[in-house]
């Protein structure tokens, strides 16, 4: 998979260099494209409705309120527009919808819970210039969240005068995961980020190929699938270099006896997350789109009788390795 990507990677470089030399004006109107395409990835969710639903009459559920009595408290459902989300291509598509966890809020006398759904703006758009449009993906949102919930919700919902539930920056957070840096251009790092915006694309393209979760037979009889949920929108995260020390020990004649390592890892549990290569000459240590260290050792090593410890309270590895004989 790494070959591949790098391969494609290749490619992509070849290509823009061909057309940045051949072809500037075409060059320079994909820089304006893909700059575009980076604003409308980077653009953060907005509050479009709130609505505020109630459990089914004799119904038990998830959340505070929902399990204690009859009465419960309200789930309020942040219905939000992000441009992130892909717009079905046609009609008969499913549509695709990015969801937040449940979350339950309890002070001040309040008891209730929140939700928060997000569609492209141009779902939203339709859905305001024909009331119909908007009843029926009303619905089809509360059984999305009813089957994606666990939960059982009457359909006598209201509309809030107010458009958001919360506080804008919390509803950002839950749609979006973590916060992601936006982009800026500059004349020293176009190339740079003109990769980076390639690789934007590709996610985004990507994201139509999620599993559907509700499809149209829980309202009507057609089996067309309506609503999809898309995975995550956030770009993974790039493995970070950990903290490390790495000695080598000598004797008395100061020669070269072993080479001890110690490296940092607070986001590790288990020695079971760490890929650890060891050869004549060189450190690799991995753990999946968490760190990734490379190190070039001083000496030559006999890497068959290396030894390694992970520290489980201090999370810390402990890797020896003793210097080959001549």
């Amino acid at each position: 998979m790494a070959g591949a990507a790098l391969a494609r990677v290749a490619q992509l470089w070849s290509l823009l260099d061909e057309m940045a030399e051949n072809e500037p004006q075409a060059y320079r109107r994909l820089l304006r494209q893909q700059r575009a395409e980076a604003e409308r990835l980077c653009t953060p969710p907005e509050p479009h409705l709130c609505l505020r639903a109630r459990p089914a009459v004799g119904a038990r559920g998830l959340g505070l309120g929902w399990e204690r009595g009859v009465a419960g408290g309200p789930l309020f459902i942040n219905v939000c527009s992000w441009r992130r989300v892909p717009a079905p291509k046609t009609p008969a598509d499913p549509t695709p919808v990015s969801v937040g966890p449940l979350e339950e809020v309890s002070g001040e006398g309040d008891l209730y819970s929140i939700i928060d759904i997000a569609y492209n703006p141009d779902v939203l758009q339709r859905g305001e210039e024909n009331p119909e449009k908007m009843e029926r993906l009303l619905r089809l949102t509360l059984k999305f969240i009813e089957e994606r919930c666990n939960l059982t919700l009457s359909y006598l919902y209201t509309i809030e005068s107010f458009k958001l539930k919360g506080s804008l920056e919390m509803m950002q957070q839950r749609l979006k995961g973590k916060q992601m840096p936006t982009p800026h251009l500059s004349q020293n790092t176009k190339k740079e980020l003109t990769l980076d915006q390639l690789l934007h694309s590709m996610e985004a393209e990507d994201c139509s190929n999620a599993p559907v979760l509700l499809k149209e037979e829980s309202i009507t009889q057609s089996k067309v699938h309506l609503i999809e949920e898309i995975t995550s929108t956030e770009m993974p995260e790039k493995p970070s270099t950990p903290v490390y020390e790495m000695i080598t020990v000598k004797d008395a004649n100061q020669k070269p006896l072993k080479i001890e390592l110690k490296i940092e890892l607070p986001k590790v549990s288990s020695v079971s997350e760490c890929d650890l290569r060891i050869s004549k000459d060189d450190i690799i240590i991995e753990v999946p789109e968490k760190y990734k260290l490379q190190l070039d050792l001083p000496e030559l090593v006999d890497e068959e009788t290396a030894t390694a410890v992970f520290n489980k309270g201090k999370q810390v590895l402990f890797i020896t390795v003793p210097v080959a004989k001549p």
